[in-house]
């Protein structure tokens, strides 16, 4: 199976399981008044609009290209991950501290926090069980890097955008559940409120973060170093080529990448040499990285290419 499905699965767990949470949450809010469930049942309810979302990007972000996007629609997948980012930010966040405001401001008792007890319980082993499944997804992905590195360095938003909701879903249940405590035995309800607005600050953080990391993916995010050393070793290997200039190579796509290789060619070869150069090295780049959809090789000299870099100020980190 590949990585986008697998990663797809994930999401559509974590749908399954938003969806039962915030139902759930709807129903204990409104027998019980209490705030800070109110909050938890809005932002399960975000969630769970939110990995549509994410399915709808990955749809989107498989079509094939045509005459108005040759390229694909591969970024539509991080503008859809972006789009989510904010809604958590607007709706899940701004909703649950405008709530927990309002409660300060005119506490009221809750009726029986039985009911939000068994709630909350039901609501952790629900959630609890979507960040299961993501975290040992997500473990997969990062290998022996840290999880705040994968994170950056990851090119699929999904993988770690479930695992970053569910692990801010986890963190309100439980702030819920003091906050609920708290009101009743001190009998001080607008602690419930304090603690709606508390899970509103945790989602406007978790939101910051995504919104973030997929901002530099939706403008255009490098492949990773080990694709574009790949890419030049593959280059310096062909017999005509006398030196690989640079690769810029950036993801359209978890699985699509756009490379434009400069490539400095031997003096004494002819155009019809240069053309069966470039088709095989094509073959091999593609063979070893079927996801580099697209790939641009300019044969230029050395001399050219650093006119040109000092013109465009280029980053020069994978230059060899």
């Amino acid at each position: 199976m590949s990585e986008t499905a697998l990663s797809k699965r994930v999401v559509y767990a974590a749908l399954a399981g938003n969806l039962l949470v915030a139902v759930t949450k709807f129903i204990a809010s409104a027998f019980t008044g209490s705030s800070s469930m109110l909050s938890e049942a809005v932002h399960s309810l975000v969630d769970t609009g939110n990995e549509a979302l994410l399915l709808y990007g990955y749809f989107r972000a498989s079509q094939k290209p045509d005459a108005t996007h040759p390229l694909g629609y591969g970024r539509e997948l991080y503008f859809w991950s972006f789009i989510v980012a904010l809604l958590l930010f607007t709706l899940g966040a701004g909703v649950s501290i405008y709530e927990g405001i309002n409660h300060v401001l005119d506490p009221h008792p809750i009726t029986d926090v039985r009911v939000n007890y068994i709630v909350l319980a039901l609501s952790a082993v629900f959630e609890g069980a979507s960040w299961w499944v993501a975290f040992k997804r997500f473990g997969k992905l990062k290998g022996r890097r840290g999880y705040w590195e994968a994170i950056r360095d990851s090119k699929d938003p999904p993988s770690f955008m479930v695992l970053f909701e569910d692990t801010a879903s986890l963190i309100g249940i439980v702030i819920a559940a003091i906050g609920n405590v708290l009101s009743v035995r001190l009998d001080l309800p607008a602690l419930d409120g304090a603690a709606s607005i508390l899970i509103g600050l945790v989602l406007a953080f978790a939101a910051t973060v995504l919104a973030r990391e997929n901002k530099a993916l939706l403008i255009g995010e490098r492949a990773s170093d080990e694709v574009i050393h790949s890419i030049l070793t593959l280059a310096i290997s062909e017999p005509s080529v006398e030196g690989a200039n640079n690769v810029f190579a950036v993801h359209l796509s978890p699985d699509q990448i756009l490379a434009a290789l400069s490539l400095e060619f031997a003096d004494e070869l002819r155009t019809p040499q240069i053309e069966a150069a470039v088709i095989r090295l094509e073959g091999q780049i593609r063979k070893k990285h079927p996801e580099v959809i697209a790939l641009f090789i300019k044969p230029q000299t050395r001399r050219s290419f650093e006119q040109m870099r000092a013109g465009r100020h280029i980053d020069t980190e994978s230059t060899p």
